[in-house]
């Protein structure tokens, strides 16, 4: 197990779980919160022993957001130079939840409670998002006068849609799990933490069990394919699988199916 300041990571079956550990500041954002999680999904980016990361909260709240203190320190400056390093803080900022985007293991976040504006930003960057059924979302920047800006904008109308999404980002309004769950920003709500944590690594553990390179390529042209459109995400992919095929995990796959067992994976 490793602690940090804001982060717990522990590592099970080819699965990271990776809690957000600040629970007496219901696991608020910090300029360090963004710097520790930026620097663990590099690590499990190239950690070949991990397949799937869970991200989840400690305490009372997944992440009642950004650290407010901070941030106002942060926007205090009123002088040109002053204007510039605030922008060049929240690029800094922005990419600690771009690299869980960018990592090419599949990243599920399993929300309970509060998910208050960062909160949605971080979990807009996983690709599975799964909640209980006291969990309680805001795109909640507008109501204090501030744009949204690390990732919530560009990343959640590909998620729900634009309909839903200028509604919540306009009103700034809270909404629940089962809203959530309506509009497609969860796959899944569970009764309680338990229940909910208990099918974070049922899930983890289907994608464990499929060939390591198939998924993590999967993952690549999807974002890929999101960015740049239909036709250059088929010549991407095209090139993906002219670059691992043949592999051993598919002769693996094949013959294991014909021998009626279950498959061994290497990543290979």
């Amino acid at each position: 197990m490793t602690e940090t300041e804001n982060f717990k990571l522990e590592k099970e079956d080819h699965i990271a779980w990776l809690t957000l550990n600040r629970p007496e500041k219901r696991n608020t954002m910090g300029e360090s919160f963004f710097k520790e999680i930026g620097e663990f999904f590099d690590g499990l980016d190239h950690d070949p022993q991990v397949r799937v990361v869970i991200i989840k909260g400690e305490g009372k709240s997944f992440t009642a957001g950004t650290d407010l203190q901070e941030a106002g320190a942060l926007l205090s400056g009123t002088a040109a130079d002053e204007r510039e390093r605030t922008r060049l803080k929240i690029m800094e900022l922005q990419e600690g939840f771009n690299k869980i985007e960018k990592c090419r293991k599949p990243v599920i976040a399993a929300i309970h409670s509060h998910c208050i504006g960062g909160g949605v930003d971080l979990i807009s960057a996983c690709d599975i998002r799964l909640a209980s059924q006291d969990a309680v979302f805001s795109i909640r920047e507008a109501r204090i006068g501030i744009i949204a800006d690390v990732g919530t904008l560009q990343r959640i109308p590909y998620i729900i849609g634009h309909g839903w999404f200028r509604e919540l980002a306009l009103t700034a309004r809270d909404f629940s799990a089962s809203e959530a769950l309506q509009m497609g920003l969860v796959t899944r709500i569970c009764p309680d933490r338990d229940a909910l944590y208990k099918e974070a690594r049922k899930l983890a553990l289907q994608i464990v069990n499929c060939p390591p390179m198939a998924v993590q390529g999967t993952k690549e042209v999807l974002l890929y394919s999101r960015d740049h459109g239909v036709y250059s995400g088929l010549q991407y992919v095209a090139q993906k699988n002219s670059a691992i095929l043949p592999a051993e995990d598919v002769l693996e796959a094949v013959t294991a199916f014909m021998e009626k067992r279950e498959p061994v994976f290497k990543g290979r």
